[in-house]
């Protein structure tokens, strides 16, 4: 009895030392954490924006730099997009919020904290990535519950949020699920489960649709849209796709070559763009450009193409005469839905006529696409599905030129709009 007695209290011994252990990791961790987050509130945060970044850059050891002087306030459950092409330094911006990217320099503020120091976990975020990321040998519910139990989150708390979780994911009946038995859009979805259920303040998301086919792209918009809507968190969201942009953001951030070009509401952005990138980037199809020269004959301001003058109304004349663009080549923007094909000529209430043969016609079932060239250059015209117009024939198209966008050609700024 003595032997067992003796080994009893070994092993009592050694739970006790194991629990001290424990004990005084969590000690030093929350002690170290709280050294950081003391470190971190030395530096005041500049305004009561949510999340605040100034000045950010990102330069990689190869020299190459990714993200030039970045500047943005975001408020609390605002749902901001940041887009452009590829290459424009989005991800990386997502990434240096997110704690995975070092900031080379500049600050970053995080519900008034200095969080350039502090890791992932210490942020309180939510991340959806492009890639699903989900565990092939474990179940649905298994994959939206592994965050908050390698935290420690007791089991009652723990199904409670994934079942609330699957709930508003519409993922009840597929909880016992693997990956391999689901399809695209429901593995999607299990990857924005996962992010719910850590009850997150902020969620970061990057191009988490690129994956999908363009019906379940149209269907998961609409999915997160509603999400943002029910949570009511804050979300940053990355893409390259234009039209998520539009439909999902309350502020949109247009990046180019590591630059933002403009922040703003996507109504702003559309009708407002402060450049001719940010004016060809937004909207589909495309801006119009045409390069053309401006002409004054007595009180009227015209734009010289080819053989054609276009009357410009009296506002936007006087600006470019004001800023001295008399004589110079500018360039024009046009929206597709601002040309006017002769059977709604009529919306144009005045302007000139301008005859061109069609070459292409696209008829996408709501609306008609008409490719035809003035001069050099190549126009689309977006018109009704009842148009008589087919390719090869002569059409006279007019703009409306209270619609158009007057950009400087050297420096790609918007002169009026």
């Amino acid at each position: 009895m003595k032997f067992f007695d003796k080994l009893k209290k070994n092993y009592e011994l050694k739970k006790d030392k194991k629990q001290k252990n424990k004990e005084r990791e969590k000690y030093h961790k929350e002690v170290l954490l709280d050294e950081k987050k003391n470190k971190s509130n030395k530096k005041i945060a500049p305004n009561d924006a949510y999340i605040s970044l100034l000045h950010i850059n990102k330069i990689y050891d190869n020299h190459v730099q990714a993200v030039f002087d970045f500047n943005l306030d975001i408020q609390k459950h605002e749902f901001i997009v940041f887009v452009g092409p590829s290459g424009c330094g989005k991800s990386t911006t997502l990434r240096m919020i997110a704690g995975l990217e070092d900031i080379t320099s500049g600050d970053l503020y995080i519900d008034g904290t200095y969080s350039n120091d502090l890791t992932p976990k210490e942020r309180d975020i939510s991340m959806v990535f492009q890639s699903y990321a989900l565990f092939p040998n474990m179940t649905v519910y298994q994959n939206m519950a592994f965050g908050l139990k390698i935290n420690h989150v007791n089991k009652e708390e723990l199904d409670r949020r994934v079942r609330n979780a699957a709930e508003i994911l519409q993922l009840t009946d597929y909880l016992d699920r693997k990956p391999a038995n689901l399809s695209g859009g429901q593995m999607q979805r299990v990857a924005l489960g996962r992010a719910i259920v850590k009850d997150s303040k902020l969620f970061l998301m990057d191009e988490p649709l690129s994956n999908l086919d363009a019906k379940l792209r149209v269907q998961m918009r609409t999915e997160i849209a509603k999400l943002h809507e029910r949570l009511g968190a804050t979300m940053i969201y990355v893409t390259h796709d234009q039209t998520e942009a539009m439909t999902l953001g309350t502020k949109i951030v247009v990046m180019k070559d590591g630059i933002v070009q403009q922040v703003d509401t996507p109504q702003n952005l559309y009708n407002y763009p402060k450049n001719k990138f940010v004016a060809g980037f937004i909207g589909s199809p495309q801006m119009n450009f045409i390069d053309t020269t401006v002409c004054k004959k007595g009180d009227k301001v015209t734009l010289k193409v080819g053989n054609y003058e276009l009357e410009l109304p009296e506002a936007k004349g006087k600006v470019l005469v004001d800023s001295g663009y008399v004589g110079k080549e500018v360039s024009m923007g046009i929206r597709p839905e601002d040309v006017y094909d002769l059977s709604e000529s009529d919306k144009a209430s005045s302007g000139l006529e301008i005859e061109s043969t069609i070459n292409v016609y696209e008829l996408l079932g709501s609306e008609v696409y008409l490719y035809f060239n003035i001069d050099k250059f190549s126009l689309t015209a977006r018109v009704n599905p009842n148009t008589p117009s087919r390719v090869g024939d002569n059409v006279k198209f007019k703009f409306d030129m209270n619609k158009v966008h007057i950009f400087d050609n050297k420096t790609g700024l918007v002169i009026t709009n």
